[in-house]
Formats: structure tokens, sequence, C-alpha cells
């Protein structure tokens, strides 16, 4: 872990933020240890924007008009120095305090430690917990996303969210080919996902991302634990960038009729407009009186 000062917080146009970045997840299929991105440190070698909180609460200060502010797509904001440094804490805190609205991507059920945050800005704006489920067996998930709570830790964390009125949105992403892209697994997570009442799914179809950085990493993970399929995926995917699960029109036929049962929002582009979308004036006015 490092500590940098930095100039910005928020991006432009979709009022994003990572507070941290580099990753101590060690989830096997992470696309932000691809060369692309242009890590000049280890990955587990947190960045930590020391600064962020009083950057956050200068900008939204002078921000003309109230949104929706995101954290976790290049990071999560719930890394293990999240304990004790409280900085996504502290920026839900200036959040609150300015009136904007929260959405977060995680997969660590720290989340829950800030639930008093989370329940205040849902209740004066809008706050969606985003969670991420890539497979139901603990055995495997330990594997794949090794230093993280498991996946039914996280259905946990819906369920507690979902007590507390705090809309959810699960990321069903991704799904390794010969690995999790099993009829019963895909099923269970869709399950979970009804139990807790999710208000939308993001899924880009049964598969993966791999590309250099990444590729050699996860490659490395099916030496290890799977050395037949390191093979298997070189003669089926090549060096592809998106591979696509063999099952993926039978899962996807099965996600669409689920997702369409129970009116969960299944298309990413409308679960990114419902994160988006920022309450009424009408909702914020009623602390007011």
């Amino acid at each position: 872990m490092h500590f940098v000062e930095v100039k910005n917080i928020l991006t432009g146009v979709n009022n994003g933020m990572n507070v941290y970045r580099g990753c101590v997840h060690g989830c096997v299929y992470c696309d932000t240890r691809s060369n692309c991105y242009g890590f000049t440190h280890a990955m587990e070698d947190v960045e930590v924007k020391q600064n962020a909180v009083e950057l956050l609460d200068n900008t939204l200060k002078h921000k003309k008009q109230r949104c929706m502010i995101g954290t976790g797509s290049m990071a999560d904001p719930y890394q293990p120095c999240e304990k004790g440094l409280l900085i996504t804490r502290k920026c839900l805190e200036v959040i609150l305090k300015r009136g904007f609205g929260a959405t977060m991507i995680t997969k660590s059920d720290l989340v829950l430690r800030d639930l008093d945050f989370l329940k205040e800005i849902n209740h004066r704006s809008k706050c969606v917990v985003q969670i991420t489920l890539t497979c139901t067996d603990d055995v495997l998930s330990k594997k794949i996303e090794p230093n993280v709570c498991t996946t039914n830790e996280r259905i946990k964390v819906l369920e507690t969210l979902k007590y507390n009125n705090i809309p959810t949105v699960v990321w069903l992403s991704p799904i390794l080919p010969f690995i999790t892209d099993t009829k019963e697994n895909i099923k269970n997570i869709l399950e979970a996902c009804v139990s807790t009442n999710v208000k939308g799914i993001v899924c880009f179809g049964m598969g993966m991302t791999l590309r250099k950085g990444n590729r050699e990493y996860f490659y490395d993970f099916l030496d290890k634990f799977y050395p037949p399929l390191k093979q298997k995926y070189i003669d089926t995917f090549r060096e592809d960038y998106q591979l696509s699960s063999p099952n993926n029109k039978e899962l996807m036929t099965m996600y669409y009729e689920v997702c369409d049962k129970h009116n969960i929002i299944s298309y990413p582009n409308d679960v990114f407009n419902y994160l988006k979308d920022f309450p009424k004036k009408e909702k914020q006015l009623e602390l007011m009186f």
C-alpha cells in the first residue's frame, strides 16, 4: 500500500471515482490487470488517494446539479485497508452532507459497516449497492476470488440490504467457460437475485474477457487448478478478447426468462440508466419541512 495526492477525483461525464487503485482480492479473471491500464506498480500494492475526501467535498460543493456519484468501477472501494483508513466511509459522509446520491460496486461484506450512511443517503435521495456474483460453490469461489468473502456471504449482504430497503444490482459477470458456465450455477445465482429482490442484473452474456496482462495471470490459475483446461482455452479462443461460453445461448435464455418473470432489469444499458437516474426534487424536499 502506498499513498498519493491527486488533482481530480470525479470523472467528468459519469461522475465516477476510485479512491483506491489496485486490488488485493486476487480475482483470477480481473481485467484491471490488463497492460492497457498502465499500472506502474504491482496490482496488490494498493494506491491510496489520500486527499480523496477533501477533493470530493470541494467538487460537490461547486456542482450546480446534484447527481449520482459512483465508485468501484476500477477498484473495489472496500479494500481491506479501508477498515482502518475509512476513506470510502468519509466519502459517503460527504455525499450525504452535500445531498447527492451514491452507488458502489463491491465484492466485500465490509460495505455493511456503512449501512447507516447508505440508509440515510437512500432516504434523502438514492443509494444503490452493486454486488458481483460469479458462482455459488464456496470452494470454487475461494479459488477464483481467493481474498474476498464468498458469493454466499455476498448473498447475505443482499439479504441485509433488502431488509433495509436499499436497492441492489447484481453483476453476473464474469462467467468462466468450462468452469462456472453450468446451468446449476446460473440457476442458483438467479434464484438468489429473485429472493433478495434485486432491481437489476448486469450481464453481457455468459463468458469473460482476456487480454494481455490478465490472460497470463488467468492461465497461471488454470495451470494450478485445471491443467487440462489451459490448452482447451487456447484451442477454443486463441487470442480472442471476448470468450463466450459454449452454453451461452441456453444460459441466456434462462436468464431472460427469470428476469422477465420477476421484473428484474436485464439489459445492461437499462441498468446503467437506472443507476444514473437521480430522483426528482420532491424526494429531497421532504427534509426541508
